[in-house]
């Protein structure tokens, strides 16, 4: 998807304009994937004007994920919150996708260097359906990658930063080259672990499976968002492993993030998903984006105003 540039970013402490956003080329983040990043969507709610969904988990993620790798914030959490708040309003937009990122900057070389300089700089921009409209209409068709995610012990796949997006790379331009839209990774073992960029939901018989975080995944907030709507709905939710074969005898699927909010999946590896009907991916849809029409209750604060 083709970046739609805004007008301005915020980096260490100033707005500056988004063609002044440089860095260089000796950046140890750029070098060594020392940096670590998060993404979050705004939205033009109903009832709440323009909201950043879930902007403290997203934020709080962030902190996590750069801790893990000794990646200093100066800011607080609060901050970077009304960070992110600001640089949707300078920006005037009523919706937006929004990434902060922190990384290592220019300084010694070498993967470890803790002393060196650290930046964050705040991202928003216009943003559209990831995998287009017609595949949240209608479901996009997908395959299973040759390509495994990383077992435990490896790099913490639960950490959302940069140089575990090298994977992600692999797993979707194999899909993209082969006629799919996205590609599924299988964890160590075989068993399902997640898409390119989405968590993975199964439904089989009614109930709502997804891997666990032991099977190489992020954990997700949109995943979180949809296994508590799920249990709103009175849908039975079950985080266990999951073999590949599920694929091929599930009656629905589809996938879950930021940028692919609930996204069905049509067919995998060209064989279709079921007999065509999705009830509760429908059902799953319809609460989500109810929390920005209001006609879902947000009992959990997940919406943050602009104002």
């Amino acid at each position: 998807m083709p970046i739609q540039e805004a007008e301005k970013i915020w980096k260490n402490g100033k707005f500056i304009p988004w063609s002044e956003a440089n860095t260089h080329i000796m950046t140890q983040g750029l070098h060594y994937g020392s940096a670590a990043w998060d993404g979050a969507r705004a939205y033009d709610t109903k009832h709440k004007g323009t909201c950043i969904f879930r902007n403290r988990d997203h934020v709080e993620r962030l902190f996590f994920s750069a801790s893990v790798y000794r990646i200093p914030i100066d800011p607080s959490i609060e901050e970077v919150m009304q960070i992110s708040k600001d640089v949707v309003r300078e920006n005037k937009l009523s919706s937006a996708y929004i990434r902060p990122l922190a990384y290592m900057d220019y300084g010694e070389i070498g993967p470890a260097m803790p002393t060196n300089p650290h930046s964050l700089c705040v991202i928003a921009f216009p943003f559209g359906s990831y995998l287009g409209a017609d595949g949240m209409a209608n479901g996009v068709d997908v395959c299973v990658s040759s390509w495994r995610r990383p077992p435990s012990g490896t790099i913490p796949m639960g950490a959302k930063v940069s140089g575990n997006y090298l994977s992600s790379r692999l797993i979707s331009m194999e899909a993209k080259e082969r006629g799919f839209a996205e590609g599924i990774a299988l964890a160590h073992d075989g068993t399902l672990s997640e898409g390119a960029g989405a968590n993975l939901f199964v439904v089989k018989n009614g109930r709502l499976l997804t891997p666990t975080t032991a099977n190489s995944i992020l954990e997700g907030i949109t995943r979180d968002t949809i296994i508590t709507l799920a249990g709103e709905l009175g849908i039975e939710v079950v985080e266990q492993p999951l073999p590949r074969e599920i694929l091929y005898s599930a009656d629905e699927i589809f996938m879950t993030g930021t940028a692919a909010e609930v996204t069905p999946i049509r067919s995998v590896d060209k064989i279709q998903v079921g007999d065509g009907n999705r009830p509760v991916t429908t059902a799953i849809e319809k609460a989500f984006f109810g929390l920005m029409s209001g006609e879902t209750e947000d009992k959990w604060g997940w919406l943050d105003p602009v104002e």
